[in-house]
C-alpha cells in the first residue's frame, strides 16, 4: 500500500476568493498544482486564473460573486458546491484597502473594507463549516491575514482593524471547530507584489524603506504564499489549529 503524500490535494475541492490576481491567483494555482479542483471566486473576471490553471494541467471553475453584498456568503458556498462538488478547502483571500489619515477616514471606506475583509470571511467560514458538519466531513479554512494583524501600520485604519480581527477570528473558530475536524489557520503575507501594494511600490522612498527592512531583500511573490496555503490545506497540517503563519521574508523577525 502506497501512503498518500502529505501535500497531495488530489480529489479535494477548494474555494478561493479574490482569485483573479495577486495573492489569490498564486494560491489558486498552487492548490491546483497540488491536485485540487479550484473554484475561483470574485467580482472580477477569472479568465486569466482559469487559463493559467488549465495550461498547467489543473481544473478551475470561475464563480462570479460580489462579497460586498449582504447575505451572499451562504449562496457563494452553495453555488461553488453545486458546480464542483462538496468543498474541502476554503481560502478567505478577498480583500480591499482604503488609505487616508485616521482624522479624515470616512465611514463608507470603513464599512466597505470591514464588509469584505472580515464580515464576508466569517460568514463564508460559517457556511463552509455548516455544510461540512452536516455531511460529516472534515475541512480546511485558510484565512489571509496580514503583517498588520501584528502591527499598526499608517493611513489604513479599516484594513488594520479588519486584519487584526481576522487573526482573532481565526483563533476563535479553531477553538470551536478543531474538535469537528475543521482546521482553521491563517497566513500573514508580508509585502507582496499585488494590486494592494502597487501604490507603495510606486513610491520610491517607501519602496526603498520597505526593502531595507526585509531580510530576504525582495518583495514577496504570490507563489510564495501559495506554498504555505498548500501546507495548511493538506494532511501535513492535520494538527495545526489556530496558527497565524507569517510569510514575510523575515520582516517580523527584524
Amino acid at each position: 500500500m502506497v501512503a498518500r503524500a502529505p501535500f497531495d490535494l488530489v480529489g479535494r475541492t477548494a474555494l478561493v476568493t479574490g482569485a483573479n490576481t495577486g495573492i489569490g491567483q498564486g494560491i489558486a494555482l498552487a492548490l491546483a498544482e497540488a491536485g485540487a479542483t479550484v473554484v475561483a471566486a470574485g467580482r472580477s473576471s477569472m479568465a486569466e486564473t482559469v487559463a493559467m490553471i488549465t495550461n498547467a494541467g489543473g481544473h478551475c471553475l470561475p464563480l462570479a460573486v460580489d462579497l460586498q453584498q449582504s447575505g451572499i456568503a451562504a449562496e457563494a458556498v452553495a453555488r461553488a458546491s453545486e458546480a464542483a462538488g462538496p468543498l474541502d478547502i476554503l481560502v478567505n483571500n478577498a480583500g480591499i484597502i482604503r488609505r487616508a489619515d485616521a482624522l479624515d477616514f470616512s465611514e463608507s471606506d470603513w464599512d466597505e473594507v470591514m464588509n469584505v475583509n472580515l464580515k464576508a470571511s466569517f460568514f463564508l467560514s460559517q457556511a463552509f463549516a455548516k455544510a461540512a458538519l452536516a455531511a460529516g466531513r472534515t475541512g480546511r479554512i485558510v484565512n489571509i491575514a496580514s503583517l498588520l494583524s501584528f502591527q499598526g501600520g499608517i493611513r489604513v485604519a479599516s484594513y488594520t482593524a479588519s486584519k487584526s480581527g481576522l487573526a482573532g477570528l481565526t483563533r476563535l473558530l479553531a477553538c470551536e471547530w478543531a474538535q469537528h475536524g475543521i482546521n482553521v489557520n491563517a497566513i500573514a503575507p508580508g509585502y507582496v507584489e499585488s494590486n494592494n501594494t502597487q501604490a507603495l511600490r510606486a513610491d520610491a522612498d517607501r519602496n526603498a524603506a520597505i526593502l531595507a527592512r526585509i531580510p530576504a531583500g525582495r518583495w514577496g511573490k504570490p507563489s510564495d504564499i501559495g506554498g504555505a496555503a498548500v501546507f495548511l490545506a493538506s494532511d501535513a497540517a492535520a494538527y495545526v489549529h489556530g496558527a497565524i503563519i507569517p510569510v514575510d521574508g523575515g520582516w517580523l523577525a527584524r
